[in-house]
Formats: C-alpha cells, sequence, structure tokens
C-alpha cells in the first residue's frame, strides 16, 4: 500500500526559504501515470494546490505561487520535495504531500487517492 510521509521544520523564519520533503513508500515516483502533488490549509481556510510533478519529471505549479515555488524529485530516495522562498506569516499552513490519478489541480480531498498526514509549518519571527 502505497505510503506518504512528509517532513521538513515546523518554523520557518519570514524572508527564509521553506523546505519539505514527501517521502512515498510502497510505489514508484516513476511508474504508472500518477502525479505527486504538495497541497496546503492555511489556518480556518480551505485546500490550496500548490504544484506537481509528473511521473517523467514534468512540473506544474499554481500560477500565483509559480514564482517562489520549486518542486523537485529524487528518484533514487523515491522522495519529492518543495521550496518554496521569501515567506511570508500568510504562507503558515498545514502542508501535505498526495497522490492523484492524473493533474487534477484540485482543491478537493476525494480528488487525491493518497494523502500525507501532514506537516504544519508556522512562519514566524
Amino acid at each position: 500500500q502505497v505510503q506518504l510521509q512528509e517532513s521538513g521544520p515546523g518554523l520557518v523564519k519570514p524572508s527564509q526559504t521553506l523546505s519539505l520533503t514527501c517521502t512515498v513508500s510502497g510505489g514508484s515516483i516513476t511508474t504508472s501515470d500518477y502525479y505527486w502533488n504538495w497541497i496546503r490549509q492555511p489556518p480556518g481556510k480551505g485546500l490550496e494546490w500548490m504544484g506537481a510533478i509528473a511521473r517523467d519529471g514534468s512540473i506544474y505549479y499554481s500560477p500565483p505561487l509559480k514564482s517562489h515555488t520549486s518542486i523537485s524529485r529524487d528518484t533514487s530516495k523515491n522522495q519529492f520535495s518543495l521550496q518554496l522562498s521569501s515567506v511570508t506569516p500568510e504562507d503558515t499552513a498545514v502542508y501535505y504531500c498526495a497522490r492523484s490519478s492524473g493533474l487534477v489541480v484540485s482543491t478537493t480531498r476525494s480528488d487525491y487517492d493518497h494523502w500525507g498526514q501532514g506537516t504544519q509549518v508556522t512562519v514566524s519571527s
């Protein structure tokens, strides 16, 4: 069974870069037609799709976040990562990695078939 697990610091200072990694087990990020997504949920708000990476390494970003978001992968470790630069307190959220069948660009939880448990990231000095 596929499992996803986010890891990274829980506290980031404003203007710094937030870096998170999603480790996938039970399936390879380079096989089958799955997309590996980053999604976040700020406190009191809904889900926000941030971007995704496909099995061939193609990367897709949410337009509003594209200028300061970077997604990459390490196939040897079966991991994919998120970097968000120049963070502000508005980037405080629970960050999730999730798998989808196809590029869904969705804020509906059920459009993703596997989720990590989520990791709280707070941006504060």
